[in-house]
């Protein structure tokens, strides 16, 4: 069973410490949702997937976080 999305987060949060500003936060959870699918076949599905994560991080810390629209 794969390590859930979650507890990845936890663990690269916590090797880290402290995150001077949000992107910086931003800038070490992307390559943690993007290892999800390490041979990039799935590319289409990293992608939906860290667009979720944005979105939830931007409800969550709303004022402080604005998605990008790419």
């Amino acid at each position: 069973m794969r390590t859930p999305l979650n507890a990845r987060y936890r663990r690269a949060v916590r090797a880290r410490g402290h995150f001077p500003n949000d992107a910086a936060a931003l800038k070490c959870l992307y390559p943690v949702t993007r290892s999800l699918d390490p041979t990039g076949r799935g590319r289409a599905r990293w992608v939906i997937r860290w667009k979720a994560a944005l979105n939830a991080f931007a409800i969550t810390f709303e004022g402080r976080i604005s998605p990008s629209s790419n």
